[in-house]
Parts: C-alpha cells; sequence; structure tokens
C-alpha cells in the first residue's frame, strides 16, 4: 500500500532545522523503487544519475533488487562516480567533447573497463583521436539511436520526441556501426534508445482532456513503429558484432520497453522520486518522496502567505508545469502575477489563514534530480521518522552542468 505523506510527521522531524531544507521520504522512495522493477518486468533497470544527483540515492537504488549500472549525464561524473567506488558499470548518456576528462578517461585502466562513452557520429569518433592522439587506449562507446517519430519522415516535417541522435534508420545506424568496429582504438558496447516523447511525456495532463487524448494517439503509433525500427537497427548492428546492453525508456515507457525484444535493460531515475511533471501519466502514481519545506515570513493579506526564497524552476519548456508547486498544507496555489522568485514566493489558498510567520509549507520540484543543484544535503526520513543527513553532489563539492 503507498506510502501517504503527512504535513506533522515532516514538520515534527525536521522541527530543529531551519527552512530552506530538503527531505526525502524513504518509505516513499523504497515504494517507487519497487513499483519501478515491478513496471519493468524482469528487465535490470539502470539508475539515471542525472535524476537524483545524490551518491546516498544512487547507491541505495542499485542495491536493491532490480538495479544494475548508472547511466550517468556527464563523463567527469562518471569518472568520479567509478573513482569513489559508488558503481561499476556506467554509461555516459550524453556525449562528452570534455577534453580533460577525455584523457583523465584514456590514462585509467579501471575507468576505461567500467565507463562507455556515447557517439553517434564519425565526428565524434575524430574528436576523440584527435584529443587522445594516435593509438590511444581502446574507449568503450554506446551507439545512441534516434527514436523519435517521424510519420512524414519522407519530407522531414515532422518531428516528435527529443532531438539527440542523427542516427535514424536501421541502414544508418548500420553503416556507423560498421564505422565503429572498423576504427582502432574503440569498442562498440551497446546501444541505447531512448523514447523522450513516450517516456517523459506524460498521456493525462490534468485539466486538458483532449491534449492527453492527442498524446495518447501519437504515443501509440509511435510505440508500434519504434518497436519495429529499433528491432531492426540492432539485428543490422548485431549482424557484425554482438552488444553487451541495449538500452531503452525511461520512467514514463518502462512498460512498453520491456516488451521490445530487442532491449536488454531499461533506465529510470524520475520515478524513484516522483516529481511533479510525473503526475500526468495514467500507467503508474509515483509517490512524492523529494520535497522541499520554505518558511512563511509574511501574510501580506487574506489568503495569502509569502514565503522566503522558492525560484526553483525546472529546464525546460519554459511553461507553467515547470514550476514547483505547493503540496502541504493542501489548498496552496503559485500566484499568477510572482510565481516562484528568486527570494521570496507568494502562495494563495484557504490554508494561507492558518499560516503565520515561521511556519513552513512543503512543496514539490517539477523535475527530479535539478533540486539538488539548490541544496548541498538531503535529510532523510526512515520509517521509524529519524532523520540521516546525506550530501548530494553539490554538497560533496561537485557541479557537473
Amino acid at each position: 500500500m503507498p506510502y501517504t505523506s503527512d504535513l506533522g510527521r515532516y514538520n515534527e522531524a525536521t522541527r530543529d532545522l531551519d527552512p530552506p531544507l530538503a527531505i526525502i521520504d524513504l518509505d516513499a522512495f523504497d515504494h517507487n523503487a519497487a513499483d519501478l522493477v515491478r513496471r519493468a518486468a524482469g528487465r535490470p533497470i539502470r539508475v539515471a544519475s542525472k535524476s537524483l544527483r545524490c551518491r546516498y540515492l544512487v547507491e541505495r537504488a542499485l542495491a536493491l533488487p532490480g538495479y544494475a549500472g548508472v547511466l550517468a549525464y556527464s563523463l567527469p561524473e562518471a569518472m568520479w562516480l567509478c573513482a569513489s567506488g559508488t558503481a561499476t558499470d556506467l554509461v555516459v548518456a550524453y556525449p562528452t567533447v570534455d577534453r580533460a576528462a577525455l584523457r583523465a578517461l584514456a590514462g585509467d585502466e579501471t575507468a576505461r573497463h567500467t565507463i562507455t562513452i556515447m557517439v553517434d557520429s564519425v565526428e565524434h569518433l575524430d574528436l576523440i583521436d584527435t584529443i587522445l592522439g594516435p593509438g590511444h587506449p581502446t574507449i568503450r562507446v554506446c551507439l545512441e539511436l534516434d527514436v523519435s517519430w517521424r510519420p512524414l519522415a519522407h519530407v522531414g516535417l515532422v518531428h516528435i520526441g527529443t532531438r539527440r541522435s542523427p542516427l535514424h534508420t536501421p541502414a544508418q545506424a548500420g553503416a556507423f556501426a560498421k564505422a565503429v568496429l572498423g576504427r582502432p582504438g574503440f569498442q562498440l558496447a551497446g546501444v541505447m534508445a531512448y523514447e523522450g516523447q513516450i517516456a517523459g511525456l506524460g498521456d493525462n495532463p490534468p485539466g486538458r482532456p483532449l491534449r492527453g487524448a492527442t498524446v495518447r494517439w501519437i504515443q501509440r503509433q509511435s510505440a508500434t513503429e519504434l518497436i519495429e525500427r529499433r528491432t531492426a537497427a540492432v539485428a543490422a548492428i548485431t549482424a557484425l558484432a554482438p552488444l553487451e546492453f541495449v538500452n531503452g525508456g525511461g520512467t514514463g515507457s518502462l512498460e512498453l520497453t520491456a516488451s521490445d525484444p530487442s532491449v536488454t535493460e531499461l533506465a529510470a531515475g524520475s520515478g524513484l522520486v516522483g516529481p511533479t511533471l510525473f503526475d500526468a501519466y495514467r500507467r503508474f502514481s509515483p509517490e512524492p518522496a523529494l520535497l522541499f519545506a520554505l518558511p512563511v515570513v509574511r501574510r501580506p493579506g487574506p489568503g495569502l502567505a509569502t514565503l522566503f526564497s522558492g525560484g526553483y524552476v525546472a529546464s525546460g519548456t519554459g511553461t507553467p508545469d515547470r514550476l514547483p508547486r505547493p503540496y502541504l498544507p493542501g489548498g496552496l496555489g503559485l500566484t499568477g502575477t510572482e510565481g516562484a522568485g528568486e527570494v521570496q514566493t507568494p502562495v494563495r489558498g484557504p490554508a494561507a489563514d492558518q499560516l503565520r510567520p515561521g511556519d513552513r509549507v512543503w512543496l514539490r520540484h517539477a523535475k527530479a534530480g535539478e533540486l539538488a543543484e539548490r541544496f548541498r544535503e538531503y535529510h532523510v526520513l526512515d520509517e521509524d521518522d529519524q532523520l540521516t543527513t546525506v550530501p548530494t553532489y553539490r554538497g560533496e563539492g561537485q557541479c557537473f552542468g
């Protein structure tokens, strides 16, 4: 049974701490982790570190059954996680042009066997050769396949999905794999194919039934096409050489990706902590495990309270769904004129009349990992209501972009 958040519990557990502060509800985190494994239907889940940015949480997930390996978001991050012993299997999800990190990778035998970097063009290989010089040690690489939906690909008018790899067709994937295999100094270890138009796009946006119906139709059409195309691309590559892994999916598409016979592992991270962008799905409902508290500093009028700080706006489209959302006490919302501000955040609603300066309001971030860029530490609340304080990446002096 999912754990239900409790305002009194959070306030009591953190009564000796001054907000702003952030907590991890460990019951909710573990519940979400188990639900992701259920949805993965037997496929191992690679932990997307971008969605956590806290070594304690990455390591906790990796210690749970059903999780294996880390999907890092930068090469310096992967090098750090390797050196710290957090993970022994790291795939960097985005291409790197970091010269210092590439040289460090080439010079570290353990890292070279542990870390796989992303490539999708001959230009990537050329750059690595230029940085490392002739005869450089073998670098493990992963080919990224674009699995956006292009229903009018023959005229190039429609692109639904993230703008990632230029390798869209099985023929393009096979040709690039052949180029990698024929290039000294590189080992083709795996393939990654992230279906952002399904994994990262909610199919049940609140109050927008027509948009929800449209998104579901697009996702059904895209799913049928991408399973066929991804399977063909993997077949084209494995006809040339075996692969160690084929990675796909994200929190929002685990069921779909697990049904694809060409995929050997899944990826997820946001679903472990349940940010607000993942409230807009029908197939699953993560518990809010990551919350932050802001103090009330003003009462500017009836039905209004002003909080200190709070402008923790998520990256992306710049739309209102990227703003943090008041969570506890219930019945509060942001104002349309100020939103979430750098030094103050007004909230409106009946519950505001019960708030006084010094009280706290709990909010949820729109995305999972970005809150860790605002806090040096998370306070982990266990089932016995005991707090343990752990550092975020920022708290360990790390910032990876």
